[in-house]
């Protein structure tokens, strides 16, 4: 791929906290080394500049064709809403190059693949790392999208699965339900004696700033349990190797390899019904990700 005919355009979804809109930088940096070939820009849907309309207006310039790429784990609003109309509005401004939207990460092999290495690191730092015996628990952001959280739960499925652990649960630290709290409870009542917090998160930020400090809370309210409490993804082999399978998919034509929600009929219904995005950025809300499902359902 020609630097000055395509950009690949990372999509951060962007934190608060400075740290975290830091890794994405440096990620992308360490994306340009393995790809030396590659034009690779990066952009933020909130919190950091420069924003996703100023990165696809950017990423425009000197190239035929823009990748856009979210560093997203779960589609619901930012995926499936924002970024789309994003780049429509930049198609709009720039109608000499063509658009492609990869899919998000979502539930699968590598994904899975990471999970169960966190947790194996977890369990040899317990005093007795008996799977039959210690719990463990998937804690993601939550969404008002069903089908993003549906991909968590799949994945605490497999995880269950791969190993010998009895007990793996789901947790949310906000939007949805069940909490940390609630889980850590029930798995205390039924005699676990060891529990594994695995975050379901790419980078750093006042999320998972956030989750440690319910970790120390919760070990200061259950001193009968031992907790081992994970990190966020980083900078793991599989999510490069992921998003450079997106990319390659892209640039082959491969079917498929498209987002789904770019172009998609139901939100040129969300625009005639008044719930589409402005230019600037907003959230979506819980009544336009639940739109987003009826109408995904009345259309398929």
């Amino acid at each position: 791929m020609s630097a000055l005919s395509d950009t690949i355009l990372l999509v951060g979804h962007g934190s608060r906290e400075a740290s975290g809109n830091q890794e994405i930088l440096a990620f992308a940096e360490q994306w340009r080394v393995r790809c030396p070939d590659w034009r690779i820009e990066v952009c933020f849907i909130e919190f950091a500049p420069p924003s996703l309309h100023d990165g696809l207006l950017a990423a425009t310039q000197g190239a035929r064709r823009v990748i856009v790429v979210p560093l997203i784990l779960n589609a619901a609003g930012h995926v499936k809403m924002e970024i789309p109309e994003a780049i429509e509005h930049a198609r709009a401004h720039a109608p000499q190059v063509e658009f492609l939207y990869a899919p998000h990460l979502s539930a699968c092999d590598p994904i899975l693949s990471i999970l169960k290495r966190r947790l194996r690191q977890a369990m040899s730092a317990l005093d007795m790392p008996d799977p039959t015996t210690t719990g463990v628990v998937l804690l993601g952001r939550g969404s008002s999208d069903r089908a993003a959280n549906g991909d968590m739960a799949k994945m605490a499925r497999w995880l269950q699965e791969a190993g010998d652990h009895e007990m793996v649960d789901l947790a949310f630290t906000g939007i949805t339900f069940p909490r940390l709290e609630r889980v850590v409870q029930r798995q205390a009542l039924i005699g676990i004696r060891q529990v594994v917090v695995l975050p379901y998160y790419l980078y750093t930020g006042t999320l998972m700033q956030r989750i440690h400090r319910q970790v120390e809370h919760l070990r200061q309210q259950y001193p009968q349990l031992r907790f081992v409490c994970g990190t966020h993804f980083g900078f793991e082999p599989e999510i490069f190797a992921l998003l450079e399978q997106r990319v390659a998919d892209l640039q082959a034509g491969t079917p498929e390899s498209k987002m789904a929600c770019d172009g998609c009929s139901f939100r040129e219904i969300a625009h005639d019904m008044g719930h589409g995005h402005s230019h600037e950025h907003t959230h979506a809300g819980p009544a336009v990700v639940q739109l987003h499902g009826a109408l995904e359902g009345a259309l398929a």
